[in-house]
């Protein structure tokens, strides 16, 4: 009977440890499988900052979603920053078709974000780039990418808008600064989880 008793009351605690087991391994899986996409803005920083940024996060695809991939700064227009991506082995894609039309940088340079809104999504809502919007997120779904626009604030990006329909496709979506890649380097992926209709302060 002493045997019987002993070995009664410790099963729930085995069990309950075997519970806990899976519980960490299955949400170990579940990390592990997690599709990550992340979003970037090189205002206010370099092209050796932005790339030292990527590779610290460990990018493999920078996808490139301005309309119009050029750029005053030194190694930021397209030829440039697809050779200098290359060179660290980062792939570079551009998906014009995921770019703001004129009328919508115009409306956003000029302080009107409701044109800017209405004439980006209108434009998002075309077949040309949903089909581009696609082929984004079918390359994210297996190497870890991140969308790259001018503006330092996604919240005032279009990428942000991006975002939002890389969420709803089950992605968790990453904001980051171009111009402090040292705080990648040392805090890893504890990255802040993006929320696009936050300012900066989601990313830092």
């Amino acid at each position: 009977m002493g045997e019987k008793s002993h070995s009664s009351s410790t099963f729930p605690k085995q069990l309950e440890s075997i519970n806990q087991s899976m519980r960490l391994f299955h949400e170990k899986l579940r990390e592990q499988f997690v599709r990550q996409l992340f979003t970037i803005g090189y205002e206010g920083a370099d092209v050796e900052q932005l790339l030292a940024t990527l590779r610290n996060v460990g990018i493999e695809v920078l996808a490139d979603v301005r309309e119009l991939p050029l750029s005053r700064k030194r190694g930021l227009s397209k030829r440039g920053l697809a050779e200098s991506l290359r060179q660290v082995g980062i792939d570079y894609a551009h998906y014009r078709q995921l770019g703001d039309p004129k009328p919508g940088r115009d409306a956003a340079k000029s302080g009107d974000y409701e044109t800017f809104e209405r004439v980006f999504l209108e434009h998002l809502d075309t077949e040309e780039a949903q089909e581009s919007l696609s082929d984004l997120l079918e390359v994210a779904r297996v190497k870890k990418t991140c969308i790259l626009c001018f503006e330092r604030c996604a919240h005032v990006c279009h990428r942000s808008y991006i975002a939002d329909l890389a969420a709803a496709a089950g992605f968790e979506i990453y904001n980051l600064v171009a111009d402090r890649p040292e705080k990648y380097l040392k805090d890893g992926l504890k990255i802040p989880r993006y929320n696009p209709r936050q300012s900066l302060a989601a990313a830092e």
